[in-house]
């Protein structure tokens, strides 16, 4: 039974693939410059997927199936699922930490943090993270895990070395992504009914500094690229992408994305920049140039998670139903 099934799910995949390269992706821009190379099946129920998290170095992408509670587990050598870690109720942010071996998964339902270990795949530890726990930041440093509470309106400090919460901070707005800026030491957290990026320090776990940003309404997703220091900020409720020179703070530039936009991800080695939006539109831009808009078009429906391997190039799409079944769709 276990064979006939597996076979009929890669069967539905083969096909969807097959519609897809049969027709050309929607656009509302240049073409998206990415080719497809397959659709994955991935384990579980054609439910919604949140943030995913690449160690690069170990091959492992690590999904969260926030409608399954789960957290997959993803080969990206062998391009198969490895494991499912169940159990994260309501998962929606998911971060590994190579050097700590460690991956963190924010379960909204209990409103926790699980600690997996990246060896065994299994839960070592469950944390208070807030009232509704999203995205996360780690600070090396400090080996401090900060944690965006997005209706809690705050964020919430955890000690990786003990597994301990140790600050709260209230930032009094909901709390968009949050990113750590290695060049500054500090951590950046999007206060999205506020309209302003929020700057923390880790060594004293206080704010430091309040950034506005014009033009931005309903900032949520955040992605720092510190080879040129600058935070990309994409703002959920005007559809547009905003570039923050974190030098002077002042934004350097503005364009428009897909509606309802939501996770980011850079391609550091090519300087590109994917962001992925809940309308299943993924805009792309060339960071050599600026933030030149490169490419724009429809992924799939609910494309709005995104995630790049810098040593392949691979791109990889989690969707939650494409013949019925969720799929991991890898492109380049």
């Amino acid at each position: 039974m276990f064979i006939l099934e597996e076979t009929m799910i890669r069967m539905l995949g083969a096909i969807a693939c097959a519609a897809l390269l049969a027709s050309p992706l929607e656009t509302s821009a240049a073409p998206l410059p990415l080719e497809m190379l397959t659709d994955v099946p991935l384990s579980g129920k054609s439910t919604r997927f949140d943030y995913a998290s690449l160690d690069s170095g170990n091959h492992r992408l690590f999904i969260a199936h926030l409608g399954d509670s789960a957290v997959i587990a993803f080969d990206t050598g062998r391009n198969r699922v490895v494991a499912d870690i169940p159990g994260i109720d309501h998962v929606h942010g998911v971060l590994v930490v190579p050097e700590l071996g460690r991956v963190y998964a924010s379960a909204t339902f209990r409103n926790e943090i699980a600690v997996i270990d990246e060896r065994s795949l299994k839960v070592v530890k469950r944390i208070p993270g807030g009232v509704y726990p999203d995205g996360m930041a780690y600070a090396p440093h400090q080996k401090k895990l900060y944690v965006s509470d997005e209706h809690g309106r705050t964020e919430t400090v955890i000690d990786t070395r003990t597994n301990r919460r140790i600050s709260t901070l209230s930032l009094n707005s909901e709390v968009g992504n949050s990113q750590y800026d290695p060049s500054s030491g500090h951590v950046f957290v999007n206060a999205q009914t506020a309209g302003k990026l929020i700057e923390i320090d880790p060594d004293t776990d206080r704010i430091v500094a309040s950034h506005p940003l014009p033009g931005c309404s309903g900032p949520h997703g955040l992605l720092i690229d510190p080879s040129d220091r600058t935070a990309f900020v994409a703002c959920q409720d005007n559809h547009r992408l905003l570039a923050l020179d974190l030098e002077t703070m002042k934004v350097a530039a503005s364009s428009g994305i897909g509606e309802d936009p939501d996770v980011l991800t850079i391609d550091p080695g090519r300087r590109r920049l994917y962001v992925a939006a809940e309308s299943g539109i993924v805009s792309v831009f060339d960071l050599s140039k600026g933030m030149k808009k490169i490419g724009e078009g429809k992924i799939g429906d609910d494309a709005h998670v995104v995630a790049v391997d810098p040593a392949t190039h691979r791109v990889y799409f989690p969707l939650k139903d494409v013949g019925g079944i969720p799929v991991l769709r890898i492109m380049k």
